[in-house]
């Protein structure tokens, strides 16, 4: 994992147990997971990693392995059964909206459904200004509101349209926006290319590995999608009934995976994974 200037979010050791459900429904955010709960079992194992700004991170697993839990531990969501989470080593934990603000202007989410987190009443203005209103972020949002769609490749004529009136692209687009607009310096993204076609899942996953080169974001990409994380993460590691069962670099891992969990999922792969030099 390459070092990075910036900030580090960090997990130490985290571990989750649901009491007899899962954890799906409910919450707009993640409201897909179904990581094990049900059957009383572990949705988290001692899991601890870092993300540095200027760095992205793959996170793969099957359905249940536990990534719906740990990005809602990741967020302040949900509170871990043990372990802790810190943000440049300032300790992170659910709490009043007021109290978290200082940590929702440096992490951001990226959605895997668009369509799920953009209010179709809104504008695209309206949709950007929200977060800059409810984290009280200082300094002249329309301006803020243009850099954001600038960085990701959408022009101002698009700030009157509403979600129904945008490609399923520009949604995700917009929802990328969205999270940029507060300056963060940490995203996670939850299987943002998903249910894309080729060449808008490419865009997407072009402006994101932009973002970290370019911007010096953090990244943390979870997706079940390893064609994917491979032309984007240098370092991938491997989630598997709620533990980090294999991690390294992104080629090495791919290239002689050691573990079974990791050589199913490449198995699973249609067509050759390609690798950061070969994307």
């Amino acid at each position: 994992m390459s070092a990075a200037n910036g900030p580090v979010l960090t997990a130490r050791n985290l571990s989750h147990s649901y009491r007899g459900h899962s954890t799906r429904g409910g919450s707009v955010l993640l409201g897909h997971g179904r990581d094990r709960g049900r059957r009383g079992l572990p949705a988290l194992d001692d899991v601890s990693l870092a993300i540095p700004s200027g760095s992205s991170i793959g996170l793969v697993g099957s359905s249940g392995a536990g990534k719906s839990t740990l990005l809602r531990t990741l967020l302040a969501l949900e509170k871990p059964t043990a372990g802790d989470v810190e943000m440049d080593g300032r300790p992170v934990a659910p709490g009043s909206a007021s109290g978290l603000r200082w940590y929702r202007k440096l992490v951001q989410y990226v959605p895997q459904n668009p369509a799920g987190s953009l209010d179709p009443r809104m504008n695209v203005a309206d949709l950007l200004t929200e977060p800059l209103r409810q984290l009280r972020v200082d300094g002249h949002h329309p301006a803020m509101i243009r850099r954001a769609l600038d960085r990701v490749g959408l022009d101002a004529a698009m700030l009157r349209r509403k979600p129904a009136e945008l490609s399923g692209g520009q949604n995700q687009r917009v929802a990328i926006a969205r999270a940029l607009v507060p300056e963060p310096k940490i995203l996670l993204a939850d299987e943002p290319v998903s249910g894309l076609d080729i060449p808008l899942r490419n865009s997407v996953l072009s402006l994101l590995q932009e973002l970290v080169r370019r911007d010096g974001l953090g990244l943390l990409f979870v997706s079940h999608d390893l064609t994917a994380v491979a032309g984007l993460c240098p370092h991938t590691m491997v989630l598997s009934a709620g533990r980090i069962v294999e991690q390294g670099p992104t080629t090495e891992l791919f290239a002689a995976p050691q573990h079974p969990r990791t050589r199913e999922l490449i198995e699973s792969i249609p067509r050759p994974v390609r690798t950061l030099e070969t994307a």
